[in-house]
């Protein structure tokens, strides 16, 4: 079918023509024993149609040929798949251009990727293919609402509508949108097999009317509407009132859904700060031991010994160098050297007790570089270690 079709000049007749073809189609009796398994494979055939990019009314005409096969067979959930793919062939041939017509390898992939057990091969799916076409005795012009809903849409808004009480300010904008909720009330339609008792064109404009009620465009239905259509309001109650319930229970699924989420993320993140604080008070707790300024009287014992041995050290250092000193000789010198020493090695801190006598015996010579030699007698070691360390070089 041309597109845009209802822009043209032949719209009205094309309108017509579908028309008097939907008072000849079949019967939908709704005694499919797999009637269960039905919105499923609506899904299917949603999913692949999708990925193919096919148009409206080849996915509602391949979703009709289904609901028209299964009312008449009882068949396997195996069969079923290749049917729908067969329908969806069958309904892209009839309503797209040959080059949007999916491949049996992409059908194959798409099959796959949608985790079905099914591997289709060509022989197989052209049997399915004429099994179709001579159920339907080879018509495949079979209108659906799709068909109808493009050429009501065109003049779904007028320029003396109102919304929400006020003239519209921009009807591309507000077409728009009327647009999206048709497609989506149309949408609605297939998944219950209820509509399947509705005529095509009835539906299309109850989709077109329930949308103009949920954006508050007022009037709801408007005169040009229903000269186009030919159905009143009165025509479109029954199929509008089911719309606008399932619309009510959709959009209350969507808020428990926003709630339950909502609500664990709010969980979520008093988990967490708890978490935190636990973190924080592990990390910024009180130490449980004492400062180290309690023990600095300990400490004290052991810097002044060796605060007064540098001293002593610096002051023999300065002696070395005067040529009267330890140049001489003379042992009352040495002795009084040594004693000076040793009283300047005396701790002004009480000293810390030691088990066994500590002896330091200190010689300075003549060379620049100077070294201590220290002997350390303990009652842990069984001998006496000596050794001579290099300091102030």
């Amino acid at each position: 079918m041309e597109e845009q079709w209802w822009k043209g000049e032949l719209a009205a007749d094309i309108h017509h023509t579908l028309r008097m073809k939907e008072l000849k189609l079949p019967l939908y009796k709704a005694c499919s024993p797999q009637i269960g398994m039905r919105r499923y494979f609506i899904d299917v055939l949603t999913v692949l149609s999708n990925h193919c990019n096919l148009c409206p009314t080849a996915r509602h005409l391949a979703i009709y040929l289904l609901d028209l096969f299964m009312d008449r067979y009882d068949m396997t959930a195996k069969q079923l798949y290749i049917i729908s793919f067969a329908c969806l062939l069958l309904a892209s041939k009839f309503e797209e251009r040959e080059d949007k017509v999916p491949k049996l390898e992409l059908l194959n992939n798409l099959a796959y990727m949608c985790k079905v057990n099914v591997v289709l091969n060509k022989q197989d799916l052209l049997t399915i293919e004429v099994l179709l076409l001579e159920n339907f005795n080879w018509n495949l012009c079979m209108p659906t609402p799709a068909h109808y809903i493009d050429y009501y849409l065109y003049v779904s808004v007028g320029e003396t509508d109102l919304h929400n009480g006020w003239p519209i300010t921009s009807l591309t904008k507000v077409k728009d949108f009327l647009e999206k909720y048709a497609y989506y009330f149309l949408d609605f339609s297939v998944q219950d097999p209820t509509f399947l008792h509705f005529r095509p064109s009835l539906i299309a404009a109850a989709c077109v009317c329930a949308s103009r009620i949920c954006m508050q465009v007022s009037p709801a239905w408007t005169t040009q509407l229903e000269l186009l259509t030919c159905y009143s309001l009165e025509h479109l109650a029954q199929c509008i009132e089911m719309m606008l319930i399932y619309y009510e229970n959709d959009i209350n699924e969507a808020s428990n859904i926003k709630k339950q989420v909502t609500t664990q993320y709010q969980e979520q993140e008093a988990v967490g700060n708890l978490s935190y604080q636990a973190t924080t008070q592990v990390l910024f707790q009180q130490p449980s031991y004492h400062p180290l300024t309690q023990h600095s009287a300990t400490l004290s014992q052991f810097q002044w010994p060796v605060q007064d041995l540098c001293s002593a050290y610096r002051e023999s250092l300065q002696q070395a160098h005067r040529p009267s000193s330890l140049l001489a000789g003379s042992t009352d010198s040495s002795l009084r050297s040594y004693t000076a020493l040793q009283a300047s090695l005396q701790p002004s801190a009480p000293a810390l007790p030691i088990q066994t006598p500590f002896a330091m015996q200190v010689a300075f010579g003549t060379e620049h570089r100077h070294c201590i030699s220290t002997v350390c007698g303990s009652s842990y070691f069984s001998d006496n270690h000596s050794y001579a360390a290099g300091c102030f070089d």
